[in-house]
């Protein structure tokens, strides 16, 4: 139980800032590009009540690697080319988490090098900042590489609608309706893990190499 405890408190904070960071820049892209529509709903915030979806955050707690959030409500309308600019905006997210998912494996990296405290105090602060941090660069590349899925309502459909013909568009745009069941058909079947989990992985090796 004690042990569940601790896991559970490490991945907390990790999940938080990574889920909060996502949709914040979703929504500052959004911003940018001249829709207020995140700003005027609440969501340029960093209170991550704001961002969490509840299934999501629990597929977090489960697989230890990906999830999604609560989407920032976007108005295309609002844009100047709103196929290219819902491009933008989708890849703000996975954009973000992979710089802090570099961020955060500089700053374990740097940690590392330091000689472990004597006083069993600092101990219990050092051990458990070095495994949130290396669970928060696993989170950050697993929701970076997750959502880049093409398929609704994950970042990569938008990002996929933004490349293609406006015709092909179109129809890709049909299964939208279907995205949210086709997903977790895939995640029960095993599917995303198989193809996602290595790739993850991949990136683990090339940010953090022997200190995993």
């Amino acid at each position: 139980m004690s042990s569940t405890i601790q896991q559970i408190s490490i991945l907390v904070l990790p999940i938080l800032l990574a889920v909060t960071l996502h949709e914040v820049a979703h929504g500052w892209v959004a911003d940018r590009l001249g829709d207020p529509t995140p700003r005027l709903m609440g969501r340029l915030t960093l209170n991550p009540i704001k961002h969490l979806d509840l299934v999501g955050t629990l597929v977090f707690f489960f697989t230890r690697m990906i999830g999604w959030a609560k989407p920032v409500p976007i108005n295309p309308l609002m844009f100047k080319d709103a196929r290219k600019d819902m491009m933008w905006v989708a890849l703000a997210g996975p954009m973000t988490n992979i710089l802090m998912a570099v961020v955060l494996a500089i700053a374990l990296r740097l940690l590392l090098q330091l000689p472990l405290p004597a006083f069993p105090l600092l101990l219990k602060i050092f051990v458990p900042l070095m495994l949130m941090l290396k669970v928060g660069v696993v989170i950050n590349l697993g929701l970076a590489i997750f959502n880049i899925i093409p398929i609704p309502p994950l970042d990569g459909s938008k990002v996929l609608a933004g490349l293609l013909p406006p015709e092909k568009a179109e129809v890709f745009a049909k299964i939208e309706p279907y995205g949210f069941l086709i997903l977790i058909f895939l995640i029960v079947a095993r599917v995303v893990e198989t193809f996602i989990f290595p790739v993850i992985n991949f990136g683990l090796h090339l940010l953090l190499g022997s200190y995993i």
